[in-house]
């Protein structure tokens, strides 16, 4: 009795002194590793604002209750975020599974009389039997911690669902606006059109027209009239998709605002560095690696001896047999060791699986790396292109009023044709066309700036 405690008082001895953890590798080595060839510079190579990065919830920076509460109303219902949030709950129940053998695992038995033949009874008896596995190589510690860091990856992919649905509802609701805009010019060039054929109908009445203006101008109404009609079914299917998002049923029964937001001031980008620890997609790519080199340590200590210490305590009667006397409860303890011998290669094989595992993970870092970084280059490309587009296409909109103006001029005096002033009606319609959308791109590529420089949309609590 003496030497088993002496036998169980080393085993934990050596178990609370058992081999501690390899840790995964730091972020800096991991880039290394992911983006070789990529140099991450001390400032972004398009031009940006100063200071620390998405310091203020962008949403609010747009300054539209309604789409604020179209944003919270598709947090709270849009089914992919639901499916997000559940791949979360189940990845806090693989943790308390994977680090469940940490602790010492105790089983009841009981066992009634049963009978042999006639009334008579057989064993009877109740156990209390418990079994803790040393985790002398670290296994069962790895494995807790491939499933901790899983856990943490999942949380963060979620977060980043949140985000990204944040900015494609915001994005939606600017194109919504937009596509309503458009359906309006559209309509306005069916009534100037319908104006232009009524002008070109009193001419030939009075006899200073031909037949040709007329037929000529219907054709044009006609081609405005199904613009319209298209665009009205545009903007009509883009409030389905809003709703769609929102989980209401897609009845096209919202209402886009009347004008585009007002663009807001320029968003300070911070370092590039800095959005490897920023984003939560990056950084759930990083503890997807971490995952993976836990599951690599696991694999390789499975393939050493298991110990294991074992106590029980029963207590057995019988009305049919006559036990030999002796103590009742009769209580034990012991230990325990397998090793696998030959397997066939199979442990091996783990290991093999997880290290091929851990370098598609390292890859995958990699590549959400480069996007991440080629994502907020281009958003802020498109800003600075789109904000001079903007001021070039506001004057294009001016001049060709005016030379319609002038066309509708010359067209009334005789001394010009309907041909000319249609022409003319044409450009302006085109110029106001790409004027609205580039507005609206502009917006939708400042959220795009938001969500690839990691920026939280909602206040801080």
């Amino acid at each position: 009795m003496r030497a088993t405690g002496s036998l169980l008082a080393a085993l934990l001895a050596v178990t609370l002194a058992g081999c501690a953890l390899k840790s995964p590798p730091p972020r800096d080595e991991l880039a290394k590793q992911a983006l070789p060839n990529l140099q991450v510079p001390e400032k972004w190579a398009e031009p940006a604002a100063a200071g620390a990065a998405a310091g203020e919830p962008w949403l609010a920076t747009f300054r539209d209750a309604q789409l604020a509460t179209l944003v919270r109303e598709a947090l709270a219902n849009n089914p992919d975020l639901q499916v997000a949030a559940a791949r979360v709950e189940q990845a806090a129940g693989f943790v308390k599974v994977a680090g469940a053998t940490l602790y010492p695992q105790v089983s009841l038995l009981a066992r009634g009389g049963g009978t042999l033949s006639g009334d008579s009874s057989g064993l009877e008896g109740v156990g209390v039997f418990a079994n803790w596995e040393i985790d002398l190589w670290g296994r069962v510690r790895a494995g807790r911690e491939a499933a901790s860091t899983q856990y943490s990856s999942a949380a963060l992919d979620a977060e980043f669902a949140r985000q990204s649905l944040a900015a494609l509802v915001a994005k939606s609701w600017f194109l919504a606006t937009e596509a309503r805009l458009q359906k309006a010019n559209a309509e306005e060039m069916v009534a100037s059109m319908a104006r232009q054929l009524a002008f070109a109908q009193d001419r030939l009445r009075v006899g200073s027209g031909d037949q040709n203006d007329v037929t000529l101008a219907r054709a044009s109404l006609a081609g405005y009239r199904d613009s319209a009609r298209n665009l009205e079914y545009a903007y009509r299917q883009s409030l389905r998709a809003l709703e769609s998002l929102a989980g209401r049923y897609p009845a096209a029964a919202l209402e886009a605002p009347p004008q585009l937001a007002a663009m807001p001031g320029p968003v300070p980008a911070g370092m590039p560095a800095e959005l490897l620890e920023r984003r939560p997609d990056l950084v759930a790519a990083e503890r997807r690696v971490a995952a993976a080199f836990y599951r690599v340590e696991e694999a390789k200590a499975a393939r050493l001896p298991r110990i294991a210490l074992t106590a029980a305590g029963t207590s057995i009667s019988s009305e049919l047999f006559v036990l030999k006397e002796r103590d009742n409860p009769i209580w034990s303890a012991g230990a325990s060791l397998t090793a696998p011998l030959f397997l066939g290669g199979q442990l091996q094989a783990q290991v093999e699986i997880r290290t091929a595992e851990q370098k598609q993970a390292v890859a995958e870092y990699g590549r959400v790396g480069a996007r991440a970084f080629g994502e907020v280059e281009s958003a802020l490309s498109a800003g600075f292109a789109l904000e001079d587009r903007e001021e070039i296409l506001k004057e294009a909109v001016a001049e060709n009023a005016r030379a319609l103006e002038f066309a509708n001029q010359r067209y009334r005096v005789g001394a010009g044709d309907l041909r000319a002033v249609q022409q003319q009606s044409l450009a302006l319609s085109a110029a106001r066309t790409a004027l609205l959308r580039v507005q609206a791109e502009r917006l939708v590529q400042r959220v795009n700036l938001h969500l690839a420089l990691g920026g939280s949309f909602e206040e801080k609590q």
